[in-house]
């Protein structure tokens, strides 16, 4: 299956962006995309991505708070931008 990924940013065309450069990489295959923080946990939990790359700067519970993992059942290394 490879590494899975869920996206997290409120703006389309930057989700739409990455989900292109990361979808013509092999062995990267993206899951879940979220348009707020809220929406990112949900994903999260739902499909357990071996990666999450989440705003900093978002609606509803933004990535700055998402830092911790505290929310996460098993940590997943993340990337905030």
């Amino acid at each position: 299956m490879g590494t899975t990924v869920v996206i997290a940013d409120d703006q389309p065309m930057v989700r739409a962006g990455l989900r292109s450069l990361l979808e013509g990489e092999s062995g990267v295959l993206v899951v879940a995309e979220a348009v707020d923080g809220e929406q990112a946990v949900a994903e999260v939990r739902r499909h357990r991505p071996d990666v999450v790359l989440m705003d900093i700067r978002m609606p509803n519970m933004d990535g700055s708070r998402r830092r911790d993992n505290s929310w996460q059942k098993k940590p997943v290394p993340g990337s905030w931008y």
